[in-house]
């Protein structure tokens, strides 16, 4: 009992310090409060797109009026960016193939917030509630409780995400908030190999101009660095149990005779069976529209110096072409080449047919490989150098 004491002290000191205002209920609330069962569902998949499509699945079908569930789920490698992230500026695109000898997966989620890479040394907790009853402070205090009650570690919330030591992040986190249900996701970084995550999140050196949401840049620490003794089993019991040991809206500790009233564990299996239309959802989760045509708006702006001594400007050194892709949905919808003077004396012709071709293509690095089959055989020098500029933006893609 001391040793839940002293616990119980230093959560009250987390959320003074996190600002989170305490959720208060009515007395009709708090009277419905032992009526409400609880669950911990552990996704038997490790594969990215199907564990989103079962999140999203509970978040429309189910109902936790008297229900509230905790789902714990693990990845295969993976980049996850939010809902309204630029996949260009967030992952390092062109190398996620290499680096795991199965590639690293990259998808868009539903809710907000930065990207993150996942492995199997993170667990992901998802906490599923009525909106009504949508409290993000309950949700880090049943992580932080189980944490210090099985491995001793003093978490502490900081920004809305949970850190060791005042300033190491161990787990992201984001919600969703519909009309009728809520979730609230955190993604627990346990043993995460952490120079995969480093070479998944490597920024590209573009530039790019987009109101999509960027990323901050976060000082990462995995839990087993903190207690040698944590692993992914341990961690999703004592969060389990924690969930279901304390009381579903006043975070009171019912010990071990409420857990014992809870539903327990349940391993759930990512079928049609037990989720019908889950395999719509997850194709909606795999789709180029939805990972990258989802995209907001951006201009992607690159410089090329023009080759051979072909144009000088007037201080004697050579001269760049700089061009500008705007992309919308995912798809290039314009393109502008900035020419240094004098280029066009040459009697520059291929930009018409190098926008023309490009126009409506979708924004990757196979859209110049479409546009070269098409384009005339007999371009000039100049013309193919331009070409040659667009080449490299969209191969930089």
């Amino acid at each position: 009992m001391a040793l839940f004491q002293r616990s119980c002290t230093k959560f009250s000191c987390i959320l003074q310090s996190a600002k989170l205002t305490p959720r208060y209920y009515s007395k009709t609330d708090l009277s419905l409060e032992k009526n409400i069962k609880k669950s911990v569902f552990i996704s038997q998949s490790k594969d990215i797109y199907t564990n989103l499509a079962i999140e999203q699945w509970l978040y429309k079908n189910f109902d936790f009026t008297k229900h509230h569930v905790l789902m714990l789920w693990q990845n295969d490698p993976c980049v996850v960016i939010g809902r309204h992230q630029n996949p260009w500026s967030e992952a390092n695109y062109t190398e996620l193939d290499n680096i795991t000898d199965n590639g690293v997966q990259l998808v868009r989620r539903s809710s907000g917030g930065g990207a993150l890479y996942q492995d199997l040394g993170n667990l992901n907790v998802t906490f599923f509630t009525p909106s009504e009853r949508f409290n993000a402070r309950y949700n880090f205090e049943v992580l932080s409780r189980g944490l210090f009650r099985e491995f001793g570690l003093m978490t502490e919330v900081s920004s809305n995400e949970l850190v060791l030591r005042s300033n190491k992040e161990v787990s992201g986190t984001a919600a969703k908030l519909g009309r009728t249900n809520s979730y609230h996701h955190c993604s627990l970084l346990v043993s995460t190999n952490k120079v995969n995550a480093t070479l998944a999140l490597q920024k590209h050196e573009v530039s790019i101009q987009s109101k999509a949401t960027l990323s901050r840049v976060a000082k990462m620490m995995n839990l087993c660095e903190e207690n040698t003794k944590v692993t992914i089993p341990l961690v999703m019991k004592a969060i389990g149990w924690e969930f279901m040991r304390t009381t579903a809206l006043t975070m009171k500790d019912g010990g071990q005779e409420l857990a014992n009233k809870q539903n327990g564990f349940q391993m759930i299996n990512p079928t049609e069976n037990w989720f019908p239309g889950l395999k719509e959802i997850q194709d909606y989760y795999t789709s180029w529209d939805w990972c990258y045509g989802n995209t907001p708006k951006f201009h992607i702006t690159q410089s090329f110096p023009v080759p051979g001594g072909l144009i000088h400007n007037t201080s004697g050194t050579c001269a760049d072409v700089k061009v500008t892709m705007t992309v919308e949905s995912g798809k290039i919808s314009d393109i502008t080449l900035f020419v240094p003077e004098g280029f066009s004396s040459f009697g520059f012709t291929g930009e018409a047919k190098v926008v023309t071709g490009l126009k409506g293509k979708r924004f990757s690095i196979n859209a110049f490989n479409e546009l070269e089959n098409s384009l005339d055989s007999l371009l000039d020098e100049k013309e193919r150098f331009v070409t040659e500029c667009v080449r490299q933006v969209m191969t930089s893609a």
